[in-house]
């Protein structure tokens, strides 16, 4: 949606009632992801696409259906062997498009949910795209609020809302897009219920300093989390792709030199990651990285390395509520030997942080398993 939203909201904001298309779901080679989205104004103007023009003029006569209803519909399209003439995509791909009405009637939250966009605020949008229940049902979640129902008028609303709320929240930071199953009352173990989550965010940031085993691992399991993850080291030699698959970047520059100018790309859902050890380069980056705005910054080493860095922060300046700020040594005590078992437990204990648990065993807690976000 963030490609028409432009048009979109000039839309809205004249009240009109206008056919939003979405990409729901996809299989095999499908043109365009989930999230993928054209609209259709009442005048006919058409603006962006779900498949690249395979199935535009379709999805086009659907909205003009739609728009006269008011009804929401998803439709598949794709190619059919039985026959050859079938609207299709030519790459042989299969979209699920969810094709609703939009307007200040039918969707009373999509000016606050473009404001947020345009805010690069995290919001999601999670609509009902089958099972029982109203097709086109929609709830709107933020990190601390949410407004509307899946299930309006239903007894179990509140219980279907709140699996949702926790799920769309989780997706929401890690800045994934899909589908969810349930059943009607929320159940995970069940799957009558598809609901379709967009998150209107990029993926958290990932920077892991020192090109070194223990920063593979982390970058492998940072991927797995849905963080964009950078790994960065000053000698060329070691920081390269090929010993960094996993990482979407890699690179070379003196790491408190690169921090400095990532600037404004450091938010509350950055982690950093120090793993050199080594004071030349991890003094000048903790000194950079405990005045940033980011969420976590944890660093490597011994306990006797991690006094001997803090007597060097303090040395530079740094007050005591900025060293507060250092998760050192780095992790949960998970008892991790290993690079790979390392990076589990910074995992764990990015985890923790992101969502407020105890670490402790959940066979010793009671109460709600997913707490609210911190």
């Amino acid at each position: 949606m963030r490609d028409v939203l432009d048009d979109i909201a000039a839309w809205y904001a004249a009240g009109e009632t206008f056919g939003l298309a979405t990409v729901v779901n996809t299989f095999r080679s499908a043109p365009r992801p989930p999230g993928a989205a054209m609209a259709v104004s009442a005048g006919g103007e058409v603006a962006g696409s779900v498949s690249g023009g395979c199935v535009e003029g379709a999805v086009y006569d659907l909205a003009q259906e739609v728009l006269a209803s008011g009804r929401p519909v998803v439709q598949r399209y794709g190619v059919s062997d039985d026959d050859a003439f079938a609207v299709g995509l030519t790459c042989g791909g299969i979209l699920d498009v969810l094709v609703e009405p939009v307007g200040p009637a039918t969707f009373p939250e999509f000016a606050e949910v473009a404001a947020a966009i345009e805010a690069r605020e995290p919001v999601a949008v999670a609509t009902v795209v089958a099972g029982p229940g109203a097709v086109g049902a929609r709830r709107v979640v933020w990190a601390d609020r949410a407004s509307g129902s899946l299930a309006p008028g239903e007894p179990h609303a509140a219980r279907l809302d709140a699996a949702v709320d926790d799920d769309a929240r989780g997706m929401l930071a890690q800045g994934l897009t899909g589908q969810r199953h349930y059943g009607r009352e929320g159940e995970r173990r069940l799957d009558e219920l598809a609901v379709f989550v967009h998150s209107f965010a990029p993926p958290p940031r990932l920077l892991v300093f020192g090109a070194i085993d223990f920063a593979a691992a982390v970058a492998r399991i940072g991927k797995f989390l849905g963080y964009h993850v950078t790994v960065c080291d000053a000698r060329p030699v070691f920081a390269t792709p090929k010993r960094f698959p996993d990482a979407d970047e890699v690179v070379v520059k003196w790491p408190h030199k690169f921090l400095e100018e990532a600037g404004g790309g450091v938010d509350g859902r950055t982690a950093i990651c120090v793993l050199t050890h080594d004071p030349k380069f991890d003094v000048p980056l903790l000194e950079v990285a405990l005045r940033t705005g980011a969420g976590y910054v944890g660093a490597m080493g011994s306990r006797r390395t991690h006094d001997d860095r803090l007597a060097r922060l303090r040395e530079a300046g740094l007050t005591e509520a900025e060293l507060s700020r250092l998760r050192s040594p780095i992790g949960l005590d998970l008892g991790a030997r290993t690079p790979e078992e390392t990076a589990v437990s910074i995992a764990a204990e990015l985890v923790q942080l992101r969502w407020g648990g105890s670490g402790r065993p959940l066979t010793d807690t009671s109460g709600r398993i997913h707490a609210d976000a911190p």
